[in-house]
């Protein structure tokens, strides 16, 4: 296996950095410590943080590159990397709901914990400026972001993704109530499955008790019981 050599910093967000390596088609993707709410109004760093969700979002890619779903995810490099295929990230979000929560609950004034008979499937435009707005599939293709034939092939893998996902959290008694994802394009314009998928970008709820498992409590003002929370998270999907 040829050995990863990190180069030059390349783009950092709120809770990434990531870096080129020796291979032009191949990213170092660092986890900070930064837990972020709000579009950013809330940011706070917690300890080790970074560690919990790089390790979370292993094992869960890990998982889902064993369905044969194809994602950015190579392997892990160290407690705070991954080594990834580089892509050019789709700015659209796409955000899926198996429960009513968060947004969708105020928005519509439905109270939180609605079972849906089918998954709605949301997207908003990655712009910071616009605060990340609500669109449809014919708003993004008018935007030049994207066709109507990558949108649907990007439903059908996240269809995929949340069957398959739901099952993996439910065997550890864990609700998926939702989740963000987000998609790039790798250098021969394959479409791949990218971002992390942790408690930072999906809603979790115990299966018992529907105590909620996730950043929401970051939300609620509750941070000295998230890093708590992730670690909870961690050793279920760490139980065989």
């Amino acid at each position: 296996m040829k050995s990863v050599i990190k180069k030059n910093l390349f783009l950092e967000g709120k809770t990434k950095k990531i870096y080129n390596t020796n291979n032009p088609f191949q990213v170092l993707i660092h986890y900070k410590d930064n837990i972020t709410a709000c579009n950013g109004l809330q940011n706070k760093f917690l300890q080790d943080k970074g560690i919990l969700n790089n390790e979370i979002s292993t094992l869960v890619f890990k998982f889902i590159n064993s369905c044969e779903i194809k994602t950015h995810f190579i392997r892990k490099i160290n407690n705070r990397e991954q080594l990834c295929h580089k892509v050019d990230i789709i700015p659209l979000e796409f955000v899926v709901r198996n429960i009513v929560a968060g947004s969708m609950s105020k928005r519509l004034n439905i109270k939180e914990g609605v079972r849906l008979l089918n998954p709605i499937f949301e997207i908003f435009y990655k712009n910071d400026k616009l605060k990340d707005p609500l669109i449809n599939d014919h708003h993004a293709v008018f935007l030049g972001i994207i066709s109507y034939e990558e949108l649907n092939n990007i439903y059908k893998i996240i269809s995929n993704v949340n069957n398959i996902i739901k099952k993996y959290f439910l065997d550890k008694n864990i609700i998926l109530v939702d989740f963000k994802i987000e998609f790039g394009k790798d250098h021969k314009n394959n479409i791949l499955l990218s971002d992390e998928i942790t408690p930072d970008t999906c809603r979790f709820w115990d299966k018992k008790t529907m105590k909620k498992l996730d950043k929401d409590l970051f939300r609620m003002k509750l941070q000295e019981d998230v890093l708590d929370i992730y670690m909870e998270i961690l050793k279920r999907l760490n139980v065989k």
